[in-house]
């Protein structure tokens, strides 16, 4: 059978398929965890310009010439919440089309791409940031994650893309006891836990043993006195102790 002409093969091209034009943002997407309280807390700005003007986001910008993306993630926040040197991780990219009304239906125009990053915060620097931003002109607040208001964008689907990491983290990294007191109890320790994976995650007696057991959590001698109870042992962790088990999963939980 003679052979077909190669041109024949070449699937013509759709001419009027064009590349995307972007322009990329940063969103921060800030945990705390109210553990006196049961709350999982996430950090949101009230927007004050078009696109949903006067509707709650996350804290975020557009990038500069010249910026990186982490720079620009620090420099939201800076300018913003007024906080320093926060360490952020960086979560997701999200791109979908038709995420920002920004973007012209059917047409050439631009793209908005968002690149979000992830951090946890202990409560006190929780309660610092939102004592800075009543001296500030911005508007900002604490909300409990089941309890949001209607967000812009899409980031209500942001929040919870971070809420799974931060469950991740939980099972295999120490992250815990990076927003704990320095000595904490056990108890406080379980209601962290179960603040931010749910109500009966674990049996409390369970828990207990189960750290104990590894050996990282070292009683310092001291105790504390809340309420009518017994007086509860206090703890630290013992970062060398714990190298054995780092990267491992379900450690915690």
């Amino acid at each position: 059978m003679p052979k077909r002409p190669l041109e024949n093969n070449v699937v013509s091209l759709n001419h009027s398929a064009q590349l995307a034009d972007f322009k990329v943002g940063v969103d921060n997407v800030i945990f705390s965890v109210d553990i006196e309280q049961h709350r999982l807390l996430i950090l949101l700005i009230l927007r004050q310009e078009p696109p949903f003007s006067d509707r709650w986001s996350l804290p975020g910008t557009l990038v500069r010439n010249g910026e990186s993306l982490e720079d620009a993630a620090h420099r939201s926040l800076s300018e913003k919440v007024q906080v320093q040197n926060l360490y952020l991780e960086q979560l997701y990219s999200f791109g979908g089309p038709g995420r920002d009304p920004r973007e012209a239906p059917d047409s050439f125009g631009d793209r908005y791409l968002s690149v979000s990053y992830f951090s946890l915060v202990s409560h006190t620097e929780a309660r610092f940031i939102a004592e800075g931003a009543k001296k500030g002109a911005k508007k900002i607040a604490w909300y409990e994650v089941g309890q949001l208001p209607e967000l812009a964008f899409d980031h209500r689907e942001i929040i919870n893309y971070g809420h799974r990491r931060l469950k991740n983290k939980l099972e295999y990294s120490p992250i815990a006891f990076e927003v704990l007191p320095q000595r904490f109890t056990l108890n406080d320790l379980y209601q962290f836990y179960e603040t931010v994976l749910g109500q009966n995650f674990s049996d409390y007696s369970n828990f207990r043993t189960r750290l104990l057991k590894l050996g990282f959590l070292l009683d310092t001698g001291h105790k504390v006195s809340r309420g009518a109870g017994r007086p509860a042992s206090l703890y630290r962790f013992d970062a060398i102790a714990f190298e054995p088990f780092k990267n491992r999963p379900l450690v915690f939980v």
